[in-house]
């Protein structure tokens, strides 16, 4: 188990994954922070994924197998006060077990070397617990990738990892393409590229019964409060519209994004 407990918020250790709260200490270390079980549990899962381990004494009586298996991957385990867990942690009631993680993602190349027939675009997301809602939702419905493009959130910001749920280390993550480049990739690939935005001309039953949908498929969805520009929109191979049938306004991202994915799965599936 971990020796000696820490104390002080100026251990360089500590100081060190303290940093890592910031993006760009994040891009200079190739390394972002994960809290709770779940997340160590996941990266446990990926060789070399768990860099260092940071516990409390209560953390360690309640998982006490996670420590065990950082300890015998030759992960160093840190014990550390609450007070320093406090500090460390970026929730506010920390679960008492903070992971360093080494950056998980890909290159386009290679998520799309494959042949996916699903893949998720996430282009002009700035809210990362949205994001890390869509990523989550994109490893439920099967898609074989996700694409966070130059101008999205950070898929390692603290928030969007935790909104992710694990699913940060389940599926090819590529981070930062531009999206004029993107799109040609997509195509080549075989993917007919699809934009979710409300002011599609094609629903997305329209789609549904036009056997759209059976297609390999890129789901491209935009911005919380604007959606998509109009430079995406006029790349794309079709727009769909997500129907409304009450009195809503719209759909939130992580909803629609639900929908379309759901959709292509259940289509895919019966093709």
């Amino acid at each position: 188990m971990a020796g000696r407990e820490l104390t002080s918020i100026r251990s360089p250790r500590v100081k060190a994954a303290r940093r890592l709260a910031k993006r760009a200490f994040r891009r200079r270390e190739g390394r972002f922070l994960a809290e709770g079980p779940q997340a160590v549990r996941e990266a446990l899962e990926i060789p070399g994924g768990l860099a260092e381990l940071f516990t409390t004494a209560e953390a360690e009586s309640r998982h006490p197998e996670l420590v065990a298996a950082a300890e015998r991957a030759g992960v160093p385990v840190l014990r550390v006060s609450g007070e320093v867990m406090a500090e460390l942690a970026q929730t506010v009631t920390p679960q008492g077990l903070l992971a360093v993680c080494g950056f998980v993602d890909v290159p386009l190349a290679g998520a799309l070397e494959s042949g996916p027939r699903l893949v998720t675009v996430l282009a002009h997301v700035r809210d990362p617990g949205n994001a890390g809602t869509v990523l989550r939702t994109a490893d439920a419905a099967g898609s074989e990738a996700v694409v966070f493009t130059d101008a999205s959130v950070d898929p390692y910001n603290g928030k969007c990892v935790r909104a992710s749920a694990g699913s940060l280390f389940h599926l090819p993550v590529v981070v930062g393409p531009r999206f004029d480049t993107l799109i040609p990739e997509l195509k080549k690939s075989g993917l007919t590229v699809l934009a979710a935005d409300g002011a599609g001309d094609r629903t997305l039953d329209e789609a549904i019964d036009e056997g759209l949908l059976a297609r390999p498929t890129a789901w491209v969805f935009g911005n919380e409060a604007w959606g998509l520009p109009e430079e995406i929109l006029r790349h794309v191979d079709e727009v769909v519209r997500v129907p409304i049938y009450g009195r809503a306004e719209s759909l939130n991202l992580a909803t629609a994004a639900a929908v379309c994915l759901y959709a292509s799965a259940r289509a895919q599936r019966r093709a």
